[in-house]
């Protein structure tokens, strides 16, 4: 599915009707808050807890209870993401309670996160203003004039192996650990907050059933709900029929609906994810709870034209790497080898680097 940047979904009525029916949608439901904190915390801390004591048996029987736990952490996480939009709860003050201390259990800063991930939503698909939460993105044109060392860098980043090996450890230990320098009061208190109470509730538990056992245990769950965490956000906003355009023909209703991607999960894993999934319902009311995110894809019909594909044909987004401006669309390292005519020697030696995953 390919649309092109000058394209809107033709079933739409109009902008303001569309928000008019998403706004009934963006009531937070104070108990069903509390219902999803008890099954999400309450399992995550319980597992957590099981797969210290299986490490007496076996670790081959705590690697499922820590994918499991991971689950739930995700779970979390999508608690913490809800409240640093708003749309948790409807007292701001409860929302900034439940998302610091999900921050916590997630390693991530409240404050300094929301921060960044508000500048996502405000430019995502936005060509002219790429670098705020998002997976970095060339375009044809920026590749074909970069220097031989900076390609060899994106095509790194790039790599499936890198960004999601490497990627979860470089967020665990930087991205979430070091303050940006443009970072106000608020945000710094966060990220310093949030490593001391990390800080602080490791040594608690390593007291507790000692070093070994903690790093055992409390890494591999990260690790898991990070990597999760980066497909989920890569997967969203990178696929066949994605839409982008500069910043002078950037359309906020577009960057929604056809920049970000309905990923239809299986039901267990919607529950999870917290129905993330419905990317596009999000991108368009980021208001709205995320168990009303498929009443509304249900009802809104401009969805139907919403880029859709399921849990394995989203692997397929792996094999896109750069923005052709030319065709609007994303294509693969591949694609360049054959056009071959319109690059120099320098760009050829480029597009040969053992990458075999293309």
């Amino acid at each position: 599915m390919s649309h092109s940047k000058d394209q809107a979904p033709s079933n739409r009525v109009t902008e303001a009707s569309v928000t008019a029916d998403l706004s009934q949608f963006q009531h937070p439901n104070t108990w069903k808050g509390v219902w999803q904190i008890i099954n999400s915390f309450v399992p995550y801390i319980a597992l957590w807890w099981l797969a210290v004591v299986s490490l007496r048996y076996s670790y081959w029987l705590t690697i499922p209870i820590m994918i499991l736990a991971a689950g739930f952490l995700i779970r979390i996480f999508i608690i913490f993401h809800d409240c640093g939009h708003g749309s948790f709860f409807r007292s701001k003050l409860a929302n900034r309670i439940v998302g610091t201390i999900s921050g916590i259990l997630t390693f991530t800063p409240y404050d300094y996160w929301r921060s960044a991930h508000a500048k996502h939503h405000a430019t995502s698909a936005n060509l002219d203003k790429r670098g705020f939460g998002d997976v970095w993105m060339m375009t044809v044109e920026e590749y074909r004039n970069a220097s031989r060392s900076k390609r060899w860098q994106y095509r790194l980043y790039r790599n499936p192996f890198v960004m999601f090996g490497l990627g979860p450890l470089f967020i665990f230990l930087v991205t979430h650990r070091i303050v940006r320098r443009k970072a106000n009061r608020q945000e710094r208190t966060s990220v310093y907050l949030t490593n001391a109470s990390i800080i602080a509730i490791a040594a608690i538990l390593i007291w507790a059933i000692g070093i070994k056992a903690y790093l055992l245990v409390q890494l591999p769950i990260m690790f898991c709900t990070l990597v999760a965490g980066i497909w989920l956000f890569y997967v969203q906003h990178q696929f066949d029929g994605v839409y982008w355009a500069r910043a002078e023909e950037w359309d906020y209703f577009k960057a929604s609906v056809l920049g970000g991607s309905y990923y239809r999960l299986p039901a267990v894993l919607n529950w999870f994810t917290g129905n993330i999934g419905y990317h596009h319902v999000h991108h368009l009311n980021s208001r709205i709870p995320n168990y009303n995110l498929p009443k509304c894809h249900k009802k809104i019909r401009v969805f139907d034209e919403t880029p859709t594909f399921g849990f394995w044909t989203g692997f397929k987004s792996l094999r896109f790497r750069l923005w052709d401006e030319e065709s609007g669309a994303l294509v693969s390292f591949r694609a360049l080898k054959k056009r071959r005519g319109q690059f120099g020697g320098d760009q050829l030696a480029a597009s040969a680097s053992p990458e075999s995953s293309e």
